[in-house]
């Protein structure tokens, strides 16, 4: 039996799990990974942490396994997209890395969008200009710290910085890059002329080579296998993009096929052949699969909502909770199960980390004195799947609806919260067996790598776990419309105020 790693490097947490070639998890390993805030709207990660972070978790999962590194045929890298981590000339992180909730570069979004910019650079790019971008963050340090980008000689995407800590290779991923605003995705290539409509010509030369997910990209260096327990020379694979490793470990491989990834960022996508053009919202990157498109509605307002309402105003009931032996998070579960929805009248707006609309914070409305924690949490559930059934009818725009939608993240781990996503959807939602859905994925693109598997069609069928449904309530279909209605209303209220 073969082994696999998947390593990734998420919004809040890194994780490593090790899988077997059948897909069977073996073991898992994660710690939080560390964020700083220097400033309201600047989220930062210490890069040497971070890979010292990455480090712990591999040779915590070696050893929980007990799986000899020797079996381990290859490693594969996923994390979270856009954000910047920038690599000196010097051998070491040039500047902090920056996470995909930052919001610094705002205002050079703005001006673009004031001076057309946008609109001239969406020819090739075939996608909105985010702050989080790295072609914003480049340009806002190009603004305010131009002797960093002066000793930078690579620009990382967060999953590509860490294979080039596993192999001194440095290579950019196309499934990243082609989220960046840094490439060209009618030629799939880093384009010189295209970085000049921004301004960032001279930056040309620190991209790295392109690559692709399945690819054997470098092998375990003499250095890494030190640090991380690993075999030296072990095959490390091209990886990709968290919400492609998400989307092909639940088996989305075709177009008819559509997936929602509750972390952080609400991402709803489906693979196309061609892209979506002019739309202002929606996002187009290259898929990892052949000859495909990823179609994705996004924006950062999903289950990550209901971690910041427990870690802030719930820690002393976790505390006793797990200290009576009860697992918090089913906890959380059954008080939401026993409040009806019909007898929860407030709403929740998930914008913390801001959306893709003009209103830019969070809110609870529509509370009163007689309502409790189980509301709140209600409708926290319900706010977040609110927020990815609006991205569903944008994607809705240019495909026919789904007969199922595939549920990853957060809230696919919580029978409770798919119900509640299955009854806003009035879908089917299926739900794939495993927790770990990014690790997975880009461990079936290091099984290509490696030569196990003939091709990505093959590794999803042999390693994907077995699913089961959630079938809508259609008794719950008026008041969750009803609910919907007012939360699209609320929403439209906010922007003006």
């Amino acid at each position: 039996m073969k082994y696999f790693l998947g390593i990734d490097n998420g919004g809040t947490v890194t994780k490593a799990a090790l899988f077997d070639q059948t897909g069977r998890e073996i073991a898992v390993a994660s710690r939080d990974t560390p964020v700083l805030t220097p400033q309201a709207g600047w989220n930062e990660r210490d890069m040497e942490e971070l890979w010292q972070t990455n480090v712990t978790c591999i040779r915590e999962v070696l050893h929980v396994s007990g799986i000899p590194a020797k079996q381990i045929a290859g490693v594969g890298c996923t994390g979270h997209g856009k954000g910047l981590y920038l690599w000196g000339k010097d051998g070491k992180p040039a500047y902090h890395g920056i996470a995909s909730t930052d919001r610094r570069a705002s205002y050079i979004v703005d001006q673009w969008e004031r001076d057309g910019t946008v609109a001239l650079a969406y020819r090739q790019t075939l996608q909105p200009v985010l702050a989080c971008q790295p072609v914003a963050l480049l340009r806002w340090m190009q603004e305010n710290k131009p002797d960093i980008l002066e000793r930078v000689q690579w620009v990382f995407e967060c999953k590509d910085y860490i294979r080039f800590r596993l192999t001194g290779v440095a290579l950019a991923e196309e499934t990243d890059y082609s989220g960046t605003c840094l490439m060209d995705l009618t030629t799939r290539c880093f384009d010189r002329e295209l970085l000049k409509v921004f301004g960032l010509e001279k930056l040309y030369g620190c991209l790295p080579p392109l690559c692709k997910a399945w690819d054997h990209c470098g092998s375990i260096s003499a250095q890494a296998a030190a640090f991380t327990g690993l075999e030296e020379g072990t095959t490390v694979c091209g990886g990709m993009f968290d919400i492609d490793a998400c989307a092909v470990a639940v088996g989305v491989t075709q177009p008819q096929d559509l997936c929602m990834i509750t972390g952080t960022w609400s991402i709803n996508e489906y693979p196309s052949p061609k892209p979506v053009l002019a739309e202002v919202t929606t996002k187009n990157s290259l898929f990892c699969l052949p000859e495909l498109y990823l179609i994705e509605e996004s924006s950062p307002t999903s289950a990550g909502n209901l971690d910041w309402v427990l870690d802030r105003f719930m820690k002393k009931e976790k505390e006793q909770i797990q200290a009576d032996g009860v697992n918090f998070y089913q906890w959380v579960d059954q008080t939401v199960k026993a409040l009806p929805t019909e007898e929860c009248d407030v709403l929740y707006l998930p914008f913390l980390y801001g959306t893709g609309t003009s209103v830019k914070n969070a809110a609870l409305v529509g509370l009163s004195n007689s309502h409790t924690q189980a509301h709140i949490l209600r409708a926290v559930f319900e706010g977040v799947a609110f927020s990815h059934r609006m991205h569903l009818e944008k994607l809705l725009h240019h495909r026919p609806e789904p007969k199922t939608v595939r549920l990853a993240g957060g809230a696919a781990r919580s029978q409770v919260w798919g119900q509640i996503f299955a009854d806003v959807l009035q879908l089917p939602v299926e739900i794939v067996d495993a927790k770990e859905l990014g690790t997975l994925g880009c461990a079936m693109a290091a099984s290509v790598a490696a030569g196990v598997y003939a091709d990505a069609y093959s590794a999803v069928k042999a390693m994907m776990p077995r699913t089961r449904v959630l079938m809508p309530d259609t008794s719950k279909a008026a008041v969750y419309k009803k609910k919907y209605l007012r939360y699209e209303r609320l929403c439209a209220c906010l922007e003006e105020f």
